[in-house]
């Protein structure tokens, strides 16, 4: 991947001026009536460029900036907005978050973080790398992508196209009671959708690879090969009839459970009481071999920050230790709501990461799941259901019932059978999560939340 660092200035404001602006509306708050107030100030700017059948199909540019401000009155609480960074749009965008609080009910949760838990020390996680990527050059990328894909197979039969994204953006982030804080992000990402066989019989795939330094991307060529082995190899897809079965989630599609849970130990769900985990602190929820850590300083991590939306300090936290539940996910509101204190997750998790324990032995076949590549889950699982994609969203947050719809692969004897389609996945979160077999060291690092594929003991398979 050609990934050059830029020498010449990439955004429209100095850091030192975001951090101006967000001072004067504190000041300014203050000088109005208000108590306590929080600022953010940001801007960014992106390239997308899109090629389907060679031929450029979009090509999309944005450049954007916003400032937000909240502003409390005692326990009364305004929120205002703008894009318009002169100094009468501040001063009005200010005025009118006050106007905004003084007619809220008071709320005895709400307010600015304890003073103690702000953020002081702020490293530096190598989160900017600007990549120097002119609108030809990008268009080169992704026809190179989607040529790759195409020429893979013969079978690959057209083309949704193949697209390269660069964003990079920097914020100041402040409040009333000393915090400011902020930094320069970037975000890189290509990504490719063909599709396979003719007419009736066409199946559809894709794949792509996001990271903060284009230098640690695949290249274009890898992404569309990818993307085209994963079309055809779903052709000629059956159906299946209705069983229970060991059902093995893709890595891709696995951390999806890890969502699941995250919004279920989430301060918003807990306080209202919406959640199929209420009140399982330090209690069994997992399998005895699964661990789970919240990790905010990985370099170069997709989410990783000093801080969290409230100027917290973020640490690391073991969330779930050897299949027990260990903590939260909250922000300071939802933390006064339970009677606690924020753990540093205003915003949601940052890096959370899934990783067994050694030495721990999977229950169909006997193998310690630590060890497990794909190819040892396929053969821990011996019969069942790979799953490699989900469609709908039929999950109940509150009693944890699960039924997605499915497609995947049928396996027998630890190997690969056939594709299969049309059939839906059900069963329990709760039972999930504790019938967790293995985890494969698999991990896809697309997101926030990673882990490597996870083997299920026990689903029900709704087929034909």
């Amino acid at each position: 991947m050609n990934a050059l660092v830029s020498t010449t200035p990439r955004f429209s404001h100095a850091t030192d001026s975001l951090r101006n602006i967000a001072q004067d509306m504190l000041d300014y708050a203050k000088q109005r009536g208000a108590s306590a107030a929080s600022v953010e100030v940001s801007e960014g700017f992106g390239l997308g460029v899109t090629v389907r059948q060679g031929e450029v199909e979009t090509i999309e540019y944005n450049r954007d900036k916003g400032l937000g401000i909240t502003v409390y009155i005692g326990q009364q609480r305004g929120n205002a907005s703008t894009s318009d960074f002169s100094p009468q749009a501040v001063r009005d965008s200010v005025d009118a978050a006050l106007s905004i609080a003084r007619y809220t009910a008071q709320d005895d949760c709400s307010g600015l973080p304890d003073a103690d838990m702000l953020a002081h020390d702020c490293p530096d996680m190598d989160l900017y790398h600007p990549w120097d990527l002119p609108v030809d050059a990008a268009i080169v990328l992704a026809q190179q992508c989607e040529q790759a894909a195409l020429e893979a197979d013969k079978r690959i039969s057209n083309s949704e196209g193949a697209t390269i994204n660069l964003h990079e953006a920097q914020f100041v982030s402040a409040n009333s009671l000393g915090f400011m804080g902020g930094f320069p992000t970037s975000r890189h990402s290509l990504s490719c959708a063909v599709i396979a066989g003719p007419d009736d019989a066409m199946e559809r795939d894709y794949w792509y690879a996001v990271a903060r330094d284009a230098k640690d991307l695949p290249t274009v060529t890898h992404v569309g090969r990818i993307a085209a082995e994963r079309a055809v190899r779903r052709l000629n897809a059956r159906q299946l009839k209705t069983m229970q079965v060991p059902v093995l989630f893709e890595a891709p599609i696995a951390s999806g459970l890890l969502g699941n849970f995250v919004s279920a130990v989430s301060g918003g769900s807990l306080y209202r009481k919406s959640s199929f985990l209420l009140d399982q602190m330090d209690k069994q929820i997992f399998s005895p071999h699964i661990n789970i850590s919240d990790i905010p300083d990985i370099r170069k991590g997709l989410a990783s920050s000093p801080f969290d939306d409230e100027g917290v300090q973020t640490q690391r936290r073991v969330i779930v230790e050897n299949g027990v539940l260990r903590g939260y996910f909250l922000g300071s509101y939802s933390a006064r709501k339970l009677g606690m204190r924020t753990t540093g997750n205003a915003g949601g998790n940052h890096n959370l990461i899934l990783k067994p324990s050694r030495g721990s032995a999977g229950k169909l076949a006997g193998e310690k799941s630590d060890e497990l590549d794909f190819a040892g889950l396929l053969k821990n699982m011996s019969r069942g259901l790979l799953v490699t994609e989900l469609l709908g969203q039929g999950v109940n947050q509150v009693t944890g019932d699960y039924s997605r719809g499915a497609a995947g692969f049928w396996v027998e004897h630890g190997e690969i059978q056939y594709p299969v389609h049309e059939i839906t996945i059900a069963g329990n979160l709760k039972d999930m999560f504790r019938d967790i077999v293995a985890v494969g060291n698999d991990v896809m690092v697309q997101g926030s939340r990673q882990c490597g594929s996870i083997l299920i003991e026990n689903m029900t398979i709704a087929g034909c």
